[in-house]
């Protein structure tokens, strides 16, 4: 992200006309029209520059998810709640990477580590600095929605002397974790909507400090649970390949550039998730202007939750989404997440990756294929004692 220090902040204007829209993606691809008509609403803000659509576009709420967009005015509501969500890649050493035996052992990533309570866990050896804001509500936690932890064995390798270069190989283990601010950036934003509702924010500066800790903690949140999730299998955390995030507002040329669902792809390397069922994409991006140096973030939903899950009923069986296509298993104790966030509910990432070649966003690296995919921890195969603990942890908890 551009230094803030070495640029002043732009002066909000208003505009006189619409800002361009371009949406990156095949006249084939999937991109819902209420996905396109909230991007132009966007585009009519004061002050708005330029909106890219990703070709994962899908609509949010109040503004599209997958788009990056520039203008002369800050606005928080762009970004959305989730300041400093992201995608981070750790490489992992087992001696047998067999999925059953894994899964049972990953740790409870829905309860917080406190650092009191907690002051013993060897996770904590990661954190060199302070936590941004103090704030450890949720800490070392995935949250819910389309967060993950996922063991994964890079497959194929389509540049191996880049893939060389970020020390891995085809066959080797990552760690793939994705996640954001949880609390911390819900009540940033929170904070802004209940005064000024979806409008500009009147102090950029004062938001920009508040958004940069979230982002920051964010980070730091990935690291934490990948180490949780490397001593439960009896690892050495290592230190991320890839951390890019995609929910942010930078100070870039003179201008905003909020990101809602959008990587930075400017000369850096993006791990863009599949779902629970199919390979991701660890990409190199070269995106330029016209696409505000971006590129997606993953396959993008193609059903509302509620679709999902009235659907995935009707076609599936729990045991039948435990176990994926991949031959990977899903850890999940919660029966209606499993069903939003079936893979049936994603786009193809095939043609997400293709449309990123074919307007020249991006160039594949190499593929991931899941062995065990983290959603929520399976509180029914735990003991009596500790889901009685784990009900007790979820009060807070978004």
């Amino acid at each position: 992200m551009h230094s803030r220090q070495q640029q002043s902040l732009p002066h909000s204007t208003p505009a006189t006309d619409s800002a361009t829209v371009t949406v990156f993606a095949a006249s084939t691809s999937w991109i819902e029209s209420d996905a396109v008509a909230q991007c132009h609403q966007v585009a009519g803000f004061d002050g708005m520059i330029h909106v890219a659509a990703m070709p994962d576009l899908h609509p949010g709420k109040g503004a599209p998810i997958g788009a990056a967009m520039t203008s002369t005015v800050l606005y928080p509501s762009l970004v959305g709640s989730d300041i400093g969500c992201g995608i981070a890649v750790f490489p992992i050493q087992l001696k047998r990477a067999v999925p059953e035996r894994l899964a049972a052992r990953f740790p409870d990533l829905d309860r917080a580590l406190d650092p009191e309570r907690d002051a013993d866990d060897p996770a904590w050896e990661v954190v060199d600095s302070d936590i941004p804001t103090g704030h450890v509500e949720g800490l070392g936690t995935v949250g819910r929605g389309n967060h993950f932890v996922e063991l994964a064995r890079i497959d194929t390798a389509f540049e191996p002397d880049h893939a060389d270069r970020l020390g891995i190989a085809a066959g080797d283990l990552v760690l793939i974790v994705h996640s954001g601010s949880r609390g911390l950036g819900e009540r940033i934003l929170r904070a802004h909507t209940e005064v000024h509702s979806a409008g500009p924010a009147p102090d950029p500066a004062a938001y920009l400090t508040m958004h940069d800790h979230a982002v920051r903690w964010g980070s730091l949140n990935r690291r934490l649970m990948a180490a949780r999730v490397a001593h439960a299998l009896g690892a050495e955390p290592t230190e991320p390949i890839v951390d890019q995030c995609h929910n942010l507002v930078e100070v870039r040329d003179g201008v905003y550039l909020h990101r809602k669902g959008a990587a930075p792809g400017n000369g850096q390397d993006v791990l863009i998730a599949g779902t629970r069922g199919t390979p991701s994409y660890l990409v190199a991006g070269h995106a330029g202007p016209e696409a505000n140096f971006s590129v997606a973030h993953g396959a993008g939903r193609k059903m509302s939750r509620a679709d999902a899950l009235r659907r995935g009923r009707a076609k599936h069986t729990v045991a039948e989404l435990r176990r994926t296509p991949v031959g990977s298993l899903v850890v999940c104790g919660d029966r209606q997440l499993l069903f939003e966030e079936a893979p049936g509910a994603y786009k193809r990432i095939e043609q997400v990756i293709a449309d990123l070649v074919s307007h020249d966003l991006a160039t594949p690296v190499a593929t991931t294929v899941p062995l065990v995919t983290y959603k929520t921890a399976d509180v029914a195969s735990k003991p009596r004692g500790d889901r009685r603990d784990h009900r007790r942890s979820r009060g807070g908890r978004r």
